[in-house]
């Protein structure tokens, strides 16, 4: 009976905490539907069970009906403002689908109300508003996070780890390649809209893919900025996009380094993959999970990628793992890395109108 009785108490008390270790879905709302991205990351959240959709803030009348039958949403899911979401339901956090241009107005809105803020790359249209975003990030107390795809990737991280143990010696060139054949056959009329717009997205490729590369080159040189910005854009296609470039190549020196960013909506296919070369070896990253190393002028081999743990392997459990305040935002989502990012882009900006290099103040 003895027994019996320290069983039943064991499993009670094993019961409760594992009661205990499950935490309470985050609150998250959704800001914004004129981000293709959406697609793909509502059909996640909603099949998930550790994150609670509140609330979306949309004001389109055929974009809230779209979203609504696609996903079989509830109408009341939909309000006109983030102060109406935030007033009627007990969100948390937001993630938001607006333009570019706008991410700023999202941040300081959500940080005058305690919401902790992720958006699709990138961070903002220019420096002056990443600066104004990270300053209010700071006075509100929220935390903020850049989802690029690329942070995802387990070849990026392995390839991290392999450049920072010097397993192909000092880096010394890195070359990024992003992009696709342009947003005009692939996005939806209100993704494009404003994706091809110099004022709401900053600029054509040189912002949509060159952000990509300027994100993943800050981070593999631990924050450092660039000494120097040079960047080429053009317009292949004037007829589809007059308004923004659809070309651009970005140049960028440090003292022990070089980076070459190629962004472009003319790519035969869509790519996101990179190399990077050090004193005494390369690494081939092609996709998100492969990995190919070469010692000097040995043929190359192949490297396990390993999948990333939990909670760093998608977007969603990392930005609740955030808002649960389990860990705080950190390399390639980072505000910190990102403000640089947009340095980088002012710089690069700057230098195609010039056609002149940029040197960057310390």
């Amino acid at each position: 009976m003895k027994h019996l009785f320290l069983t039943w108490f064991c499993l009670l008390g094993l019961s409760g905490a594992c009661a205990e270790a499950t935490p309470p879905p985050v609150r998250l709302g959704i800001v914004g539907l004129v981000h293709d991205h959406v697609g793909g990351f509502l059909p996640g959240l909603l099949a998930r069970k550790d994150v609670q959709l509140v609330g979306i803030v949309e004001t389109d009348p055929a974009l809230i009906t779209q979203v609504a039958e696609r996903y079989r949403l509830d109408r009341t899911l939909f309000f006109p403002s983030i102060a109406a979401l935030k007033a009627r339901t007990n969100v948390q956090a937001v993630a938001t689908f607006t333009s570019t241009f706008d991410h700023r107005t999202v941040v300081e809105q959500c940080a005058a109300l305690g919401l902790d803020v992720m958006m699709e790359k990138p961070l903002a249209v220019s420096l002056a508003d990443a600066r104004a975003m990270a300053a209010a990030a700071r006075q509100g107390g929220i935390q903020v996070v850049v989802n690029y795809e690329t942070t995802w990737y387990a070849s990026v991280h392995r390839g991290y780890e392999l450049v920072h143990g010097a397993a192909i010696g000092d880096l010394r060139k890195i070359v990024v390649h992003d992009g696709h054949s342009g947003p005009a056959a692939i996005c939806s009329p209100f993704f494009l809209a404003w994706l091809t717009d110099p004022v709401l997205n900053g600029g054509g490729a040189l912002m949509d893919f060159g952000c990509y590369g300027a994100d993943l080159v800050t981070w593999l040189m631990d924050g450092k900025r660039p000494t120097s910005v040079f960047a080429v854009t053009q317009h292949l296609q004037p007829a589809v996009y007059p308004k923004v470039d659809d070309e651009a190549t970005i140049v960028l020196t440090y003292p022990t380094a070089q980076a070459i960013i190629q962004a472009s909506w003319n790519w035969p296919y869509g790519r996101k993959d990179m190399e990077l070369y050090g004193q005494s070896g390369a690494l081939r990253l092609p996709d998100g999970t492969s990995l190919f190393l070469r010692k000097g002028d040995a043929r190359e081999t192949r490297e396990p990628a390993p999948a990333l743990a939990a909670p760093y392997q998608d977007s969603i459990s990392y930005f609740a793992a955030i808002v649960r305040r389990e860990i705080k935002p950190s390399g390639l989502g980072s505000i910190e890395v990102n403000v640089i990012v947009n340095e980088i882009l002012d710089a690069a900006k700057e230098s195609a109108r010039t056609g002149r290099r940029v040197d960057l103040k310390p």
